[in-house]
């Protein structure tokens, strides 16, 4: 197993002009963070301590962050403008806090009646079995209950 030697080079950063320009065309493509300090050619660190020690670097992020959502802003709406539909959804939901209803209020107010739920039940029997409100047999029913005379006398 070897072991490189890596030489320590104290790396001065600097806003330069190239500098900033790489950091404004990575935020305008929506890169943040480390992934933008990379992309404009700095190590996270190095980008870090630049937009602490040189003001003017976070601002060349902001503006360059700005003038991407303003590209977007255009495109998406010129193609509302154009009839796509999608885009112009995409601008009510994000821009203007636009909600589709997702549930459907009913109000029903029934009232059960105790009587009008006997009467029902009454209704649905069969008419030769029982008299559901006045709660006993129908006189068809207790005919065909009656013992006979003849069973009486047996038992």
């Amino acid at each position: 197993m070897s072991f490189y030697s890596l030489p320590l080079v104290i790396n001065e950063v600097r806003a330069t002009e190239a500098v900033l320009n790489r950091i404004y065309d990575a935020a305008k493509l929506g890169l943040k963070g480390d992934n933008l300090a990379l992309a404009a050619g700095l190590l996270p660190k190095a980008y870090r301590q630049l937009c602490e020690l040189d003001p003017i670097a976070e601002m060349a992020e902001q503006k360059g962050r700005a003038e991407g959502e303003m590209t977007a802003s255009k495109q998406l709406h010129q193609a509302a403008a154009e009839g796509d539909a999608k885009a112009a959804l995409a601008i009510l939901q994000n821009v203007h806090g636009w909600v589709a209803k997702q549930s459907i209020t009913v109000d029903v107010d029934q009232r059960i009646s105790i009587i009008g739920a006997l009467a029902e039940a009454e209704r649905r029997a069969a008419p030769d079995v029982v008299d559901v409100i006045a709660h006993e047999p129908t006189p068809t029913l207790k005919a065909r209950l009656a013992p006979t005379r003849k069973q009486n006398a047996v038992n």
